[in-house]
């Protein structure tokens, strides 16, 4: 044991070393300290506008008009959100002008990991001048996860250098040096045995039939209070428990972004009290959580969230990714933030031995999705493979809208966001068999013959349902 965390401990202060060099240099080639206004200053040193393609000048000229430092943040987030591309330059100027650290805060957060090298440059200098710590400690967080995904890279390559060469103990080695550098990349060593599967367990006997509840992007807050549920989760809320109450379900499921916008601090942050327990409690269902990207952001939440399953009567998350039958179904869930060689072989080997009549895989990221974060190449090459011809239903969320794509070897694609974060507009694509933007949560019906879709308002009435069938039961 304390040769294995002296191994951890010295990996980690080399990557502390490495961190440190880097961010040195990038000081040393930009040492202009940024020119920040006293905090609710007037805005006078702009960014151009003339920086955006001319379809999005108006929006850019409307947010630097505005005197408003949240509702700026909003204008900002917006165009970061639905534009992150065209509006990276305008962003990156605005970022180091804009008086407010509500504003340069939110562009940090939602360019996330924006391949620009002046993007990574004025997050250097944020990191060392900027006049508010939070900001300061956002931007390094920022340049962290950046500067460990370059590392990551390297054990990634190493590790496939020892599935060509088919050396099985070197690969056990060094997939479990993959998980922890997971938690490495997103500001956190969450310990192996957290990460540990439990064995497979069933919530409802194999010939029972399954009444399931699924809820996507909820714990939102309010705008003026994030530790407070806002008018978008109530709503669903209300709703999931006059249908629960009207026809039971057995369980349900959460895709990720539990808790908006930086997970749980820990397992007894009074948060859970106001975004969780008092509003879906009163169901008396137990949920089966898994991670989303904002459940990642804390250093601490992963770890707060699966231990708080221990002192929870709804709150179940046993490990990052684990599987339970239900009725004729069995469940996979998943940790989409980083599918890890091991994820994805504890999948395999789990698919190969099921035995149910259903198969539903669920996580927070979509494989396909015309909404804002549009298709996830890195799943579709690395976990797609595993699911065709084994699974009939993939379930996402982190779209802030509701779809159903079209199937692609046998496995039907659904996103499920409208659970109480913003919800966005969205537009059907040639994929699309159905796309809508509205508060909902979703249902999963299943018998040994069917299997039911639905998304269900926050008026009760069924917004889509697609059923699925199979031939006679064994």
């Amino acid at each position: 044991m304390t040769t294995g965390r002296s191994t951890s401990l010295s990996i980690l202060l080399i990557c502390l070393c490495l961190l440190l060099s880097l961010e040195s240099s990038a000081l040393a080639q930009q040492p202009r300290p940024i020119k920040q206004k006293q905090p609710g200053a007037a805005v006078t040193s702009k960014p151009d506008v003339k920086m955006l393609p001319p379809a999005l000048r108006a929006r850019g000229q409307a947010l630097l008009n505005e005197q408003d430092e949240q509702k700026r943040a909003d204008l900002a987030e917006d165009l970061a959100e639905q534009e992150p591309v065209a509006a990276l330059e305008f962003l990156v100027a605005l970022l180091e002008s804009d008086p407010a650290p509500v504003v340069r805060d939110t562009i940090i957060d939602q360019l996330d990991d924006a391949p620009s090298p002046g993007f990574h440059q004025a997050l250097a200098r944020l990191a060392a001048t900027d006049p508010d710590v939070k900001v300061a400690l956002a931007a390094l967080d920022k340049l962290r996860a950046h500067r460990m995904r370059e590392t990551q890279t390297l054990l990634a390559q190493r590790t496939a250098m020892a599935k060509r060469k088919g050396d099985a103990a070197e690969l056990r080695a060094l997939l479990r040096e993959q998980e922890r550098w997971i938690s490495l990349v997103n500001g956190t060593m969450l310990p192996a045995f957290m990460r540990a599967t439990p064995p497979l367990f069933s919530l409802k006997e194999a010939g029972q039939p399954v009444r399931i509840l699924t809820l996507g992007d909820f714990g939102y807050g309010s705008p003026g209070n994030r530790r407070l549920a806002g008018d978008g989760q109530k709503q669903v809320a209300a709703a999931m428990l006059q249908s629960h109450r009207q026809s039971p379900f057995d369980f349900g499921l959460t895709l990720g972004d539990n808790f908006y916008p930086d997970g749980m601090e820990s397992p007894a942050d009074d948060r859970w009290q106001t975004l969780w327990r008092e509003l879906y409690e009163p169901l008396g269902l137990k949920f089966y959580a898994t991670l989303g990207n904002h459940d990642w952001h804390h250093a601490d939440s992963p770890a707060a969230e699966i231990l708080h399953s221990q002192q929870s009567q709804s709150w179940r998350m046993p490990a990052p990714y684990y599987t339970f039958t239900a009725g004729p179904v069995q469940f996979f869930a998943l940790d989409t933030n980083e599918v890890s060689e091991a994820q994805l072989l504890w999948l395999k080997n789990a698919l190969s031995e099921s035995r149910t009549r259903w198969k539903v895989v669920y996580g927070h990221h979509p494989i396909y999705s015309v909404g804002q974060h549009k298709d996830n190449q890195t799943l579709i090459e690395r976990l797609l493979p595993e699911l065709k011809g084994r699974v009939d239903v993939y379930l996402a969320g982190h779209d802030h809208d509701l779809q159903h794509l079209k199937p692609e070897g046998g496995v039907h694609f659904f996103v499920n966001g409208g659970g109480g974060a913003r919800i966005r507009k969205i537009e059907p694509g040639p994929r699309s068999l159905f796309a809508h933007s509205a508060y909902a949560f979703a249902t999963i019906e299943a018998d040994a013959r069917m299997l039911a879709v639905k998304f269900i308002g926050t008026d009760l009435k069924t917004i889509y349902e697609y059923t699925l069938t199979k031939g006679d039961a064994p």
